[in-house]
Protein backbone atom coordinates (compact mmCIF):
# COMPACT_ATOMS: atom_id res chain seq x y z
CA UNK A 1 0.00 0.00 0.00
CA UNK A 2 1.18 3.48 -1.01
CA UNK A 3 1.28 6.28 1.43
CA UNK A 4 -1.40 7.85 -0.56
CA UNK A 5 -3.97 5.01 -0.30
CA UNK A 6 -3.08 4.83 3.13
CA UNK A 7 -3.99 7.94 3.74
CA UNK A 8 -6.77 8.15 1.95
CA UNK A 9 -8.28 4.22 3.47
CA UNK A 10 -7.44 6.64 7.04
CA UNK A 11 -9.53 9.91 5.30
CA UNK A 12 -12.55 7.83 4.20
CA UNK A 13 -12.81 6.31 7.53
CA UNK A 14 -13.44 9.86 9.39
CA UNK A 15 -14.09 12.66 7.36
CA UNK A 16 -16.76 14.39 5.47
CA UNK A 17 -15.83 15.99 2.83
CA UNK A 18 -17.30 19.51 0.87
CA UNK A 19 -19.34 19.94 -2.13
CA UNK A 20 -18.92 15.53 -2.46
CA UNK A 21 -20.98 13.00 -2.90
CA UNK A 22 -18.76 10.52 -0.65
CA UNK A 23 -19.48 7.58 -2.85
CA UNK A 24 -17.95 8.88 -5.64
CA UNK A 25 -15.10 7.94 -3.53
CA UNK A 26 -15.37 4.12 -4.22
CA UNK A 27 -13.86 5.35 -8.20
CA UNK A 28 -12.51 8.01 -7.88
CA UNK A 29 -9.13 8.28 -6.17
CA UNK A 30 -8.71 10.65 -3.10
CA UNK A 31 -5.21 12.72 -3.42
CA UNK A 32 -3.76 13.20 -0.15
CA UNK A 33 -1.15 16.19 -0.87
CA UNK A 34 1.82 16.60 1.14
CA UNK A 35 3.36 19.84 -0.03
CA UNK A 36 2.88 23.01 -1.97
CA UNK A 37 5.08 25.02 -3.57
CA UNK A 38 3.95 28.00 -6.27
CA UNK A 39 1.47 26.65 -8.58
CA UNK A 40 2.60 22.99 -7.80
CA UNK A 41 0.77 20.67 -5.35
CA UNK A 42 2.41 17.57 -4.50
CA UNK A 43 1.32 14.20 -3.27
CA UNK A 44 2.81 11.35 -1.01
CA UNK A 45 3.64 9.28 -3.69
CA UNK A 46 5.66 12.27 -5.37
CA UNK A 47 3.31 13.35 -8.24
CA UNK A 48 2.76 17.01 -9.38
CA UNK A 49 -0.23 19.03 -10.30
CA UNK A 50 -0.64 22.38 -11.50
CA UNK A 51 -3.59 23.93 -9.02
CA UNK A 52 -5.32 25.79 -11.62
CA UNK A 53 -8.17 26.43 -9.73
CA UNK A 54 -6.22 28.57 -6.92
CA UNK A 55 -7.34 25.66 -4.40
CA UNK A 56 -10.84 26.64 -4.82
CA UNK A 57 -9.85 30.05 -6.24
CA UNK A 58 -8.23 31.55 -2.70
CA UNK A 59 -4.52 30.99 -3.89
CA UNK A 60 -3.03 34.20 -5.27
CA UNK A 61 0.94 34.24 -5.13
CA UNK A 62 1.23 30.25 -4.90
CA UNK A 63 1.78 27.92 -2.29
CA UNK A 64 4.14 28.39 0.26
CA UNK A 65 5.29 32.07 -0.78
CA UNK A 66 8.03 32.76 0.82
CA UNK A 67 7.10 36.37 1.73
CA UNK A 68 3.56 35.74 3.27
CA UNK A 69 5.52 32.85 5.13
CA UNK A 70 7.75 34.92 6.72
CA UNK A 71 5.14 37.90 7.85
CA UNK A 72 3.07 34.77 9.81
CA UNK A 73 6.06 33.57 11.64
CA UNK A 74 7.26 37.00 12.84
CA UNK A 75 3.14 37.37 14.32
CA UNK A 76 3.32 34.15 15.60
CA UNK A 77 5.92 34.94 17.67
CA UNK A 78 4.02 38.07 19.33
CA UNK A 79 0.61 37.26 19.15
CA UNK A 80 -1.68 34.57 17.77
CA UNK A 81 -5.46 35.78 18.46
CA UNK A 82 -7.10 38.13 21.08
CA UNK A 83 -10.95 38.98 21.54
CA UNK A 84 -11.98 41.89 19.22
CA UNK A 85 -14.59 43.43 21.29
CA UNK A 86 -12.51 45.93 23.79
CA UNK A 87 -9.49 45.13 22.67
CA UNK A 88 -7.40 45.13 19.27
CA UNK A 89 -4.11 44.71 17.92
CA UNK A 90 -1.57 46.32 15.69
CA UNK A 91 -1.91 44.05 12.47
CA UNK A 92 -6.12 44.61 12.58
CA UNK A 93 -5.49 48.70 12.37
CA UNK A 94 -3.20 47.82 9.96
CA UNK A 95 -5.03 45.57 7.63
CA UNK A 96 -8.47 48.19 8.11
CA UNK A 97 -5.90 51.20 7.13
CA UNK A 98 -5.07 49.40 3.98
CA UNK A 99 -8.27 47.72 2.59
CA UNK A 100 -9.71 52.08 2.79
CA UNK A 101 -7.24 53.31 1.04
CA UNK A 102 -7.18 50.56 -2.05
CA UNK A 103 -11.09 49.77 -2.34
CA UNK A 104 -13.51 51.96 -3.94
CA UNK A 105 -13.73 55.53 -2.59
CA UNK A 106 -16.32 56.48 -0.07
CA UNK A 107 -15.86 53.13 2.57
CA UNK A 108 -14.18 54.05 5.23
CA UNK A 109 -15.40 51.25 7.94
CA UNK A 110 -14.01 47.59 8.53
CA UNK A 111 -15.88 44.53 9.84
CA UNK A 112 -14.28 41.52 10.20
CA UNK A 113 -15.64 37.45 10.08
CA UNK A 114 -14.02 34.67 9.48
CA UNK A 115 -15.25 33.36 5.35
CA UNK A 116 -16.98 34.65 2.56
CA UNK A 117 -20.47 33.35 3.63
CA UNK A 118 -20.03 34.67 6.96
CA UNK A 119 -19.48 38.22 5.35
CA UNK A 120 -22.44 38.20 3.09
CA UNK A 121 -24.54 37.69 6.45
CA UNK A 122 -22.70 40.31 7.94
CA UNK A 123 -23.39 42.27 5.41
CA UNK A 124 -27.05 41.57 4.76
CA UNK A 125 -27.93 41.87 8.48
CA UNK A 126 -26.39 45.27 8.72
CA UNK A 127 -28.22 46.79 5.82
CA UNK A 128 -31.72 45.36 7.58
CA UNK A 129 -30.12 46.90 10.97
CA UNK A 130 -29.18 50.20 9.09
CA UNK A 131 -32.84 50.90 7.91
CA UNK A 132 -34.00 49.48 11.31
CA UNK A 133 -32.22 52.49 12.62
CA UNK A 134 -33.54 55.06 10.72
CA UNK A 135 -37.05 53.89 11.23
CA UNK A 136 -37.70 52.44 8.01
CA UNK A 137 -39.49 48.80 9.22
CA UNK A 138 -41.38 47.73 5.83
CA UNK A 139 -37.18 47.06 4.60
CA UNK A 140 -37.07 43.13 5.24
CA UNK A 141 -36.04 42.10 1.69
CA UNK A 142 -33.17 41.44 -0.60
CA UNK A 143 -32.82 41.43 -4.82
CA UNK A 144 -30.62 39.15 -5.97
CA UNK A 145 -29.48 38.23 -9.66
CA UNK A 146 -30.34 34.55 -11.43
CA UNK A 147 -27.74 31.99 -11.46
CA UNK A 148 -26.34 34.03 -8.34
CA UNK A 149 -24.35 32.20 -5.82
CA UNK A 150 -22.94 34.40 -2.20
CA UNK A 151 -22.15 31.11 -0.15
CA UNK A 152 -24.22 28.74 1.78
CA UNK A 153 -25.12 29.91 5.48
CA UNK A 154 -28.72 30.64 5.48
CA UNK A 155 -28.68 33.96 4.88
CA UNK A 156 -26.07 33.99 2.06
CA UNK A 157 -27.91 30.78 0.77
CA UNK A 158 -31.62 32.59 0.53
CA UNK A 159 -29.88 35.52 -1.36
CA UNK A 160 -28.28 33.01 -4.29
CA UNK A 161 -30.20 31.41 -7.15
CA UNK A 162 -28.76 27.64 -6.92
CA UNK A 163 -31.51 25.52 -7.49
CA UNK A 164 -30.19 22.56 -5.98
CA UNK A 165 -29.90 24.72 -2.50
CA UNK A 166 -32.38 26.60 -3.58
CA UNK A 167 -35.15 23.52 -3.18
CA UNK A 168 -33.47 21.26 -0.52
CA UNK A 169 -33.34 24.04 2.19
CA UNK A 170 -36.00 26.24 0.81
CA UNK A 171 -38.43 25.70 4.14
CA UNK A 172 -35.09 27.16 5.80
CA UNK A 173 -35.38 30.44 4.15
CA UNK A 174 -36.49 33.78 3.33
CA UNK A 175 -37.39 34.67 -0.34
CA UNK A 176 -35.21 37.41 -1.85
CA UNK A 177 -36.39 39.29 -5.28
CA UNK A 178 -34.82 37.54 -8.14
CA UNK A 179 -34.26 39.76 -10.89
CA UNK A 180 -32.93 37.84 -14.20
CA UNK A 181 -29.09 38.54 -14.79
CA UNK A 182 -27.00 40.23 -17.42
CA UNK A 183 -25.73 37.30 -18.45
CA UNK A 184 -23.78 37.61 -21.59
CA UNK A 185 -23.77 34.33 -22.82
CA UNK A 186 -27.23 34.89 -24.00
CA UNK A 187 -26.16 37.36 -26.60
CA UNK A 188 -28.40 37.44 -29.22
CA UNK A 189 -26.07 37.35 -32.54
CA UNK A 190 -24.79 40.61 -33.42
CA UNK A 191 -25.27 41.91 -29.67
CA UNK A 192 -22.55 42.92 -27.41
CA UNK A 193 -22.37 42.35 -23.91
CA UNK A 194 -22.63 46.07 -22.84
CA UNK A 195 -26.18 45.80 -25.40
CA UNK A 196 -27.39 43.00 -23.21
CA UNK A 197 -26.30 44.49 -20.00
CA UNK A 198 -28.46 47.28 -20.95
CA UNK A 199 -31.44 45.47 -21.76
CA UNK A 200 -31.14 43.32 -19.13
CA UNK A 201 -31.31 46.56 -16.65
CA UNK A 202 -35.23 46.45 -17.31
CA UNK A 203 -35.42 44.09 -15.07
CA UNK A 204 -34.11 45.46 -12.32
CA UNK A 205 -35.44 49.01 -12.71
CA UNK A 206 -38.17 47.48 -13.35
CA UNK A 207 -38.06 44.96 -10.05
CA UNK A 208 -36.70 48.48 -7.94
CA UNK A 209 -39.39 50.57 -8.84
CA UNK A 210 -42.15 47.93 -7.53
CA UNK A 211 -40.49 46.62 -4.46
CA UNK A 212 -37.63 49.67 -3.33
CA UNK A 213 -39.97 50.07 -0.29
CA UNK A 214 -39.57 47.30 0.97
CA UNK A 215 -35.93 46.40 -0.09
CA UNK A 216 -33.33 46.94 1.88
CA UNK A 217 -30.12 45.92 -0.62
CA UNK A 218 -29.58 44.31 -4.11
CA UNK A 219 -26.53 42.02 -4.32
CA UNK A 220 -24.34 41.07 -6.93
CA UNK A 221 -20.96 39.31 -7.84
CA UNK A 222 -19.85 42.04 -10.09
CA UNK A 223 -18.73 40.84 -13.54
CA UNK A 224 -18.19 37.40 -12.86
CA UNK A 225 -20.73 34.64 -11.02
CA UNK A 226 -18.30 32.22 -10.51
CA UNK A 227 -19.60 28.97 -9.04
CA UNK A 228 -22.89 30.04 -11.70
CA UNK A 229 -20.09 28.60 -14.41
CA UNK A 230 -18.37 31.17 -14.46
CA UNK A 231 -20.95 33.60 -16.52
CA UNK A 232 -19.94 37.14 -17.37
CA UNK A 233 -21.61 40.12 -17.70
CA UNK A 234 -20.28 43.55 -18.62
CA UNK A 235 -19.39 46.78 -16.26
CA UNK A 236 -22.34 49.01 -17.99
CA UNK A 237 -24.82 46.79 -15.35
CA UNK A 238 -23.18 47.64 -12.12
CA UNK A 239 -22.95 51.56 -13.20
CA UNK A 240 -26.60 51.27 -13.69
CA UNK A 241 -27.39 49.69 -10.73
CA UNK A 242 -25.50 51.69 -8.36
CA UNK A 243 -27.53 54.77 -10.20
CA UNK A 244 -30.77 53.06 -9.88
CA UNK A 245 -30.01 52.02 -5.95
CA UNK A 246 -29.36 55.54 -4.88
CA UNK A 247 -32.49 56.97 -6.65
CA UNK A 248 -34.70 54.72 -5.46
CA UNK A 249 -33.40 54.44 -1.61
CA UNK A 250 -31.82 50.88 -1.79
CA UNK A 251 -28.23 49.84 -0.46
CA UNK A 252 -25.97 48.11 -3.00
CA UNK A 253 -23.89 45.21 -1.58
CA UNK A 254 -20.89 43.98 -3.97
CA UNK A 255 -19.78 40.07 -3.24
CA UNK A 256 -16.36 40.83 -4.17
CA UNK A 257 -15.27 37.95 -2.49
CA UNK A 258 -14.24 35.45 -5.18
CA UNK A 259 -13.05 38.69 -7.81
CA UNK A 260 -11.58 41.04 -5.39
CA UNK A 261 -7.92 41.56 -5.57
CA UNK A 262 -6.84 41.42 -9.19
CA UNK A 263 -8.68 38.58 -10.58
CA UNK A 264 -10.56 40.26 -13.07
CA UNK A 265 -7.82 42.96 -14.26
CA UNK A 266 -8.29 45.68 -11.69
CA UNK A 267 -7.94 45.01 -8.00
CA UNK A 268 -11.32 45.37 -7.58
CA UNK A 269 -14.03 44.47 -9.99
CA UNK A 270 -16.55 47.36 -8.91
CA UNK A 271 -13.67 49.77 -10.35
CA UNK A 272 -13.92 48.76 -13.71
CA UNK A 273 -17.98 50.52 -13.59
CA UNK A 274 -16.44 53.30 -11.59
CA UNK A 275 -18.65 52.74 -8.97
CA UNK A 276 -18.20 52.23 -5.44
CA UNK A 277 -21.14 49.71 -3.32
CA UNK A 278 -22.53 50.39 0.12
CA UNK A 279 -21.07 47.16 1.21
CA UNK A 280 -18.20 45.30 -0.09
CA UNK A 281 -17.48 41.87 1.04
CA UNK A 282 -13.80 40.38 1.02
CA UNK A 283 -12.15 37.07 1.66
CA UNK A 284 -11.06 34.02 -0.40
CA UNK A 285 -7.45 35.81 -1.77
CA UNK A 286 -7.83 38.50 1.28
CA UNK A 287 -5.37 36.43 2.66
CA UNK A 288 -3.33 35.11 0.21
CA UNK A 289 -5.27 31.57 0.37
CA UNK A 290 -3.39 31.04 3.70
CA UNK A 291 -5.91 31.37 6.66
CA UNK A 292 -10.23 32.30 6.82
CA UNK A 293 -10.45 35.60 7.11
CA UNK A 294 -13.10 38.22 5.69
CA UNK A 295 -14.11 42.03 5.87
CA UNK A 296 -16.92 43.88 5.01
CA UNK A 297 -16.16 46.93 3.87
CA UNK A 298 -19.19 49.54 4.40
CA UNK A 299 -20.13 53.65 4.49
CA UNK A 300 -19.69 56.17 7.28
CA UNK A 301 -23.06 56.62 6.73
CA UNK A 302 -24.13 53.21 7.82
CA UNK A 303 -21.24 53.27 10.89
CA UNK A 304 -23.12 56.32 11.73
CA UNK A 305 -26.52 54.62 11.75
CA UNK A 306 -25.30 52.26 14.83
CA UNK A 307 -23.04 55.26 16.60
CA UNK A 308 -25.26 56.00 19.62
CA UNK A 309 -25.59 55.83 23.67
CA UNK A 310 -25.56 51.94 24.56
CA UNK A 311 -29.28 52.68 25.88
CA UNK A 312 -30.78 52.99 22.53
CA UNK A 313 -29.70 49.36 21.83
CA UNK A 314 -29.27 50.12 18.31
CA UNK A 315 -25.32 48.65 17.99
CA UNK A 316 -24.85 46.07 15.34
CA UNK A 317 -25.63 42.47 16.58
CA UNK A 318 -23.31 40.27 15.73
CA UNK A 319 -20.05 38.54 16.34
CA UNK A 320 -17.51 35.35 15.99
CA UNK A 321 -14.52 34.30 17.92
CA UNK A 322 -11.82 34.47 15.69
CA UNK A 323 -12.88 38.10 14.36
CA UNK A 324 -9.71 40.06 13.34
CA UNK A 325 -7.41 37.23 14.21
CA UNK A 326 -4.21 38.58 14.08
CA UNK A 327 -2.35 35.88 11.96
CA UNK A 328 -4.88 35.80 9.38
CA UNK A 329 -4.79 39.75 9.41
CA UNK A 330 -0.98 39.60 9.14
CA UNK A 331 -1.48 37.32 6.52
CA UNK A 332 -3.52 39.63 4.85
CA UNK A 333 -0.83 42.20 5.28
CA UNK A 334 1.74 39.99 3.81
CA UNK A 335 -0.36 39.45 0.63
CA UNK A 336 -0.86 43.20 0.16
CA UNK A 337 2.44 43.45 0.61
CA UNK A 338 3.21 42.11 -2.54
CA UNK A 339 0.42 44.08 -4.61
CA UNK A 340 2.71 46.80 -3.69
CA UNK A 341 6.12 45.64 -4.29
CA UNK A 342 4.95 44.44 -7.36
CA UNK A 343 2.82 45.50 -10.99
CA UNK A 344 0.94 42.37 -9.98
CA UNK A 345 -2.35 43.86 -12.27
CA UNK A 346 -0.07 45.03 -15.03
CA UNK A 347 1.60 41.18 -14.63
CA UNK A 348 -1.54 39.73 -15.06
CA UNK A 349 -3.00 41.29 -17.71
CA UNK A 350 -0.24 40.35 -19.52
CA UNK A 351 -1.20 36.64 -18.43
CA UNK A 352 -4.44 37.23 -19.13
CA UNK A 353 -3.30 37.76 -22.73
CA UNK A 354 -1.54 34.73 -22.85
CA UNK A 355 -4.38 33.02 -21.35
CA UNK A 356 -7.34 34.23 -24.11
CA UNK A 357 -4.73 33.47 -26.94
CA UNK A 358 -3.76 29.88 -26.13
CA UNK A 359 -7.35 29.36 -25.29
CA UNK A 360 -8.65 31.00 -28.52
CA UNK A 361 -8.36 27.98 -30.49
CA UNK A 362 -11.18 25.91 -28.36
CA UNK A 363 -13.50 28.64 -30.29
CA UNK A 364 -14.04 26.07 -33.31
CA UNK A 365 -14.31 23.13 -31.29
CA UNK A 366 -17.17 21.69 -32.39
CA UNK A 367 -18.62 20.93 -28.45
CA UNK A 368 -17.73 24.28 -27.12
CA UNK A 369 -20.40 27.35 -26.97
CA UNK A 370 -18.36 29.58 -25.55
CA UNK A 371 -15.13 30.94 -24.59
CA UNK A 372 -15.35 33.48 -22.33
CA UNK A 373 -12.66 35.44 -19.65
CA UNK A 374 -12.28 38.57 -17.41
CA UNK A 375 -8.74 38.81 -16.45
CA UNK A 376 -7.48 36.22 -14.76
CA UNK A 377 -10.83 34.11 -15.26
CA UNK A 378 -11.40 32.26 -18.41
CA UNK A 379 -14.39 29.29 -18.70
CA UNK A 380 -14.88 27.54 -21.79
CA UNK A 381 -18.90 25.62 -22.23
CA UNK A 382 -19.10 22.65 -23.95
CA UNK A 383 -22.46 21.68 -25.10
CA UNK A 384 -23.88 19.06 -26.88
CA UNK A 385 -25.38 21.01 -29.72
CA UNK A 386 -23.20 24.24 -30.61
CA UNK A 387 -25.24 25.85 -33.05
CA UNK A 388 -28.83 25.26 -30.06
CA UNK A 389 -26.03 25.80 -27.72
CA UNK A 390 -27.97 22.66 -26.18
CA UNK A 391 -26.17 21.57 -22.75
CA UNK A 392 -25.06 18.19 -22.03
CA UNK A 393 -27.28 16.64 -19.05
CA UNK A 394 -26.05 17.25 -16.19
CA UNK A 395 -26.20 13.62 -14.77
CA UNK A 396 -23.39 12.42 -17.89
CA UNK A 397 -20.85 14.58 -15.77
CA UNK A 398 -18.94 15.38 -18.65
CA UNK A 399 -16.70 18.14 -16.67
CA UNK A 400 -15.83 15.11 -14.59
CA UNK A 401 -14.17 13.46 -17.41
CA UNK A 402 -11.80 16.67 -18.21
CA UNK A 403 -11.25 17.01 -14.56
CA UNK A 404 -10.04 13.04 -14.74
CA UNK A 405 -7.73 13.49 -17.66
CA UNK A 406 -5.89 16.83 -15.91
CA UNK A 407 -4.86 14.71 -13.12
CA UNK A 408 -3.45 12.18 -15.19
CA UNK A 409 -1.67 14.85 -17.09
CA UNK A 410 -0.60 17.02 -13.46
CA UNK A 411 -3.13 19.39 -13.49
CA UNK A 412 -5.93 20.16 -11.06
CA UNK A 413 -8.81 21.33 -13.05
CA UNK A 414 -12.22 20.81 -11.36
CA UNK A 415 -15.24 21.72 -13.52
CA UNK A 416 -18.73 23.53 -12.41
CA UNK A 417 -20.79 21.00 -14.25
CA UNK A 418 -19.60 21.08 -18.46
CA UNK A 419 -18.03 24.10 -17.64
CA UNK A 420 -14.27 24.06 -17.42
CA UNK A 421 -12.38 27.10 -15.86
CA UNK A 422 -8.81 28.72 -15.37
CA UNK A 423 -8.18 30.86 -12.28
CA UNK A 424 -4.70 30.13 -10.87
CA UNK A 425 -2.60 31.51 -8.55
CA UNK A 426 -0.37 34.82 -9.92
CA UNK A 427 2.69 33.28 -10.39
CA UNK A 428 1.89 30.86 -13.20
CA UNK A 429 4.13 31.25 -16.37
CA UNK A 430 3.43 31.76 -19.51
CA UNK A 431 4.10 28.31 -20.83
CA UNK A 432 2.16 26.82 -17.72
CA UNK A 433 -0.91 28.64 -18.82
CA UNK A 434 -0.47 26.76 -22.26
CA UNK A 435 0.39 23.52 -20.65
CA UNK A 436 -3.28 24.36 -18.80
CA UNK A 437 -5.20 24.97 -22.32
CA UNK A 438 -3.99 21.89 -24.24
CA UNK A 439 -4.93 19.70 -21.19
CA UNK A 440 -7.96 21.25 -21.03
CA UNK A 441 -8.68 20.89 -25.07
CA UNK A 442 -7.36 16.93 -24.54
CA UNK A 443 -9.69 16.55 -22.03
CA UNK A 444 -12.90 18.25 -23.66
CA UNK A 445 -11.83 15.80 -26.87
CA UNK A 446 -12.32 13.29 -24.50
CA UNK A 447 -15.44 14.31 -23.09
CA UNK A 448 -17.08 15.14 -26.36
CA UNK A 449 -15.96 12.07 -28.08
CA UNK A 450 -18.90 9.57 -26.87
Amino acid sequence: MTRNDELTRRDLSVVWHPCTQMKDHERLPMIPIRRGEGVWLEDFDGKRYIDAVSSWWVNLFGHANPHINQVIRDQLDELEHVILAGFTHEPVIRLSEKLVNITPPGLTRCFYADNGSSAVEVALKMSFHYWLNRGQRDKTRFMCLSNSYHGETLGALAVGDVALYKETYKPLLMQPITVEAPDCYHREPGETCEQVAERQFRHMEQALAEHAHETCAVIVEPLVQCAGSMRMYHPRYLTLLREACDRHGVHLIADEIAVGFGRTGTMFACEQAGISPDFMCLSKGLTGGYLPLSAVLTTEDVYQAFYDEYEKLSAFLHSHSYTGNALACAAALGTLDLFEREDVIGNNRRLAAVMAEALAPLKDHPHVADVRQTGMIAAVEMVRDKGRREPYPWQERRGLKIYQHALKRGALLRPLGNVSYLMPPYVITEEQIRFLAQVMGEGIDLATAE
